[in-house]
């Protein structure tokens, strides 16, 4: 009993070690009237940032020297293909989910990233906020967007998280997580498409983010080994506790067949 609860122990430690990322709750609805600072310093709600249309939510913060600049490049890049009527039929929302963050800030990357979209776009389609009284906390509570905060000894902030496109519906509902940097338009239409119904659909190439992580100086993908050294010792553990499981049975039973001799 002693090496299954060892085991046990161990296989728990290993899978609590991945909380971070994006943690679905697909159905779920977010609170509208929670509160934001727009790009003016403004406040505003959420509900009229999204003025009834579905969605698209990111979550960055806009010092990121790592993957949120590849991200919401990602995202101007597609907005400029996308067969669909910003304003009309979506919005499209980034919040940043570092509160000391100013206004200023998310005024400017607004102004970089819409000047990135190779097509004519409807500036007030795609609004940048930071949060107000602890906003951007709940909300990435509220749609399961867990990121680490971490201080180097020099003082320098820096942030653990992973990189969605979440979509949400009029009213609110978690419809559809879209994981990565690069998203095709085909996938985001129907998104957009099925979240205007408040239709829940299958999330998208789900472990992108889980095998990969973004270098920021060789600005591309690389293989990160441990994450797939941690998925192998997961594997192994759990066939270890069926092992011993299976071993503490055959145990009883020989005590059993011992005593009936």
């Amino acid at each position: 009993m002693k090496k299954l609860l060892i085991a046990l122990s161990l296989i728990i430690s290993i899978s609590n070690a991945g909380t971070l990322g994006i943690q679905e709750k697909l159905g779920d609805t977010i609170p509208l009237d929670l509160k934001f600072l727009d790009e003016k310093g403004q406040s505003v709600t959420l509900k009229k940032l999204m003025g009834g249309k579905p969605t698209i939510l990111t979550l960055n913060y806009f010092r990121c020297a790592g993957i949120c600049t590849p991200q919401l490049n990602g995202l101007a890049k597609m907005l400029s293909r996308l067969d669909l009527a910003e304003n009309r039929d979506y919005k499209v929302l980034t919040v940043s989910f570092a509160e000391d963050e100013p206004f200023e800030l998310a005024a400017a990357k607004r102004k970089n990233m819409l000047n990135t979209i190779t097509r004519e776009y409807v500036n007030d389609a795609w609004r940048f906020v930071i949060g107000e009284n602890n906003s951007s906390h709940v909300l990435s509570q509220k749609v399961g967007f867990v990121f680490e905060k971490t201080v180097t000894k020099q003082g320098k902030v820096d942030y653990i998280h992973g990189a969605a496109l979440i979509i949400i519906s009029p009213e609110g509902k978690i419809t559809r997580y879209l994981n990565g940097v690069d998203q095709l338009p085909f996938d985001v239409k129907m998104a957009l498409t099925e979240a205007s119904t408040g239709t829940v659909g299958p999330t998208v190439a789900k472990m992108v983010e889980y095998c990969f992580s973004y270098d920021p100086k060789g600005r591309t993908y690389i293989f990160m080994w441990e994450k797939l050294v941690a998925v192998f010792m997961t594997l192994l553990m759990i066939g270890f506790f069926i092992y011993l499981v299976k071993q503490g049975r055959k145990e009883d039973d020989r005590e059993v067949v011992r005593r009936e001799d």
